[in-house]
């Protein structure tokens, strides 16, 4: 056995072991006085993946499924800790999808990294499908919006925290990768009102 100490140079302080093996250490109340490596991120899902891309998620996915993605960045490490999603139909129920009926098929939400697939949710074919996977417990009448902000349409607004399903930081897309998060629409689903999704989340540098 090697007996070291960590010792700080300027005050000639000592890191300390508690008995159990765990070293000691305390939280700052202030973030250090470094340059800071992380900057916010926040990004509709599109059709090509890209901010200025297509977010209206409304397609006939019945014939070829349509497909809208977060990408990669070139340069930074991409964390998505939440998506929010908007399904908004007048008189949507929960056994809907929107205010048409439960889907055939359903979407598909999942991310990509290298040659693997994992799903966050698979055979979404209902508002509830939609809101179960969130991990909600809130019940129908405060989960649903009765009136979107032009006092029109009912909707729903499952918001999936992905920080908590994979803790600390959600799902990581590797910088220069090809990795992506994804919907998969897989039905016709032109008809309902709104549909969409926003990903928050930070991209980490160098």
């Amino acid at each position: 056995m090697i007996k070291t100490r960590i010792t700080d140079s300027g005050t000639g302080q000592q890191a300390r072991v508690l008995p159990e093996g765990e070293l000691l250490v305390s939280t700052h109340t202030s973030p250090p006085l470094l340059p800071q490596k992380s900057k916010l991120f926040s990004q509709h899902l599109t059709d090509d993946g890209l901010s200025d891309g297509d977010e209206d998620m409304r397609v006939d996915g019945s014939v070829k499924p349509v497909y809208f993605w977060i990408t990669a960045d070139e340069d930074s490490d991409r964390y998505i800790t939440v998506v929010n999603f908007v399904i908004a139909d007048e008189g949507a129920k929960f056994s809907e999808f929107g205010h048409i009926t439960a889907l055939t098929n359903g979407c598909q939400f999942y991310y990509e990294r290298d040659n693997e697939i994992v799903y966050i949710g698979n055979d979404l074919k209902t508002n509830w499908d939609f809101v179960r996977v969130t991990l909600s417990k809130t019940p129908e009448s405060e989960m649903k919006v009765q009136k979107d902000i032009e006092g029109k349409v009912d909707a729903y607004v499952p918001c999936f925290n992905l920080s908590i399903m994979l803790p600390p930081f959600g799902v990581k897309l590797d910088k220069g990768s090809s990795q992506r998060l994804i919907v998969k629409v897989r039905d016709d689903i032109q008809a309902i009102d709104s549909f969409n999704g926003i990903a928050y989340g930070f991209d980490r540098f160098e």
